[in-house]
């Protein structure tokens, strides 16, 4: 990853086949004495569908150093599928394709995830594996995996209160997590995400926040 932090979104196997999105995330990694973490990281996309179960996304993604100065980092491009009808197994399943080309070195990755949802009553579980390629003359050619989960309790449409818990080769941590949408007419929703993520290890920040907002037209 551009950012080089693990800790990041938790993403959902499904597709809405008219869907539309404008998404920013922010994450702040607090700093470590070990490592030369960034400051800030935002990424910015434009997401479609393209069926009932494609759906693409286009990202830009930043940094903020810890002296101030913010720099373009990386592009991505996001492709989702969603393999199977919800309720129609035991877990909702489905792939998430990956490349991303830093701007500022030759450092290019790849990476197919494996995107998992369960319900119980008013509590869900979702669960992702990556499995991530990097390769490029400013890095080590290498082969890593991440693993993420979100557990929420759905309180209300606006408030759904839950934690997550993100593992890989830079971070593992564990938090709580908020987040609700907003009706705003007829196939317009803003979403927000909020979680503050504690370091499980001597590799991990202390503390990350994270924050998504997204509107879905």
């Amino acid at each position: 990853m551009a950012d080089g932090l693990s800790i990041d979104k938790v993403y959902h196997p499904y597709v809405d086949a008219l869907e539309k999105e404008l998404e920013y995330r922010s994450i702040y990694p607090e700093a470590q004495s070990r490592s030369a973490n960034p400051a800030q990281i935002h990424k910015l996309s434009l997401g479609t569908s393209f069926s009932d179960h494609w759906f693409g996304e286009f990202y830009l993604v930043g940094e903020k150093d810890r002296r101030g100065n913010f720099e373009l980092e990386a592009y991505e491009l996001e492709l989702k599928w969603q393999l199977s009808e919800q309720g129609e197994y035991f877990a909702d399943w489905g792939l998430l394709f990956e490349y991303e080309n830093e701007t500022e070195a030759d450092i290019e990755e790849i990476s197919v995830g494996i995107l998992s949802e369960k319900e119980w009553g008013r509590w869900s579980g979702t669960a992702n594996l990556h499995f991530i390629q990097e390769w490029g003359d400013d890095i080590d050619d290498e082969f890593e995996t991440a693993f993420a989960w979100q557990s929420r309790y759905r309180y209300s449409q606006a408030l759904e209160p839950g934690f997550e818990f993100y593992t890989g080769q830079t971070a593992t941590g564990l938090g709580p997590l908020v987040q609700g949408a907003i009706n705003l007419g007829i196939r317009r929703n803003l979403h927000w995400e909020a979680g503050l993520i504690f370091g499980l290890d001597n590799k991990s920040p202390d503390q990350t926040f994270r924050f998504l907002l997204e509107y879905e037209f």
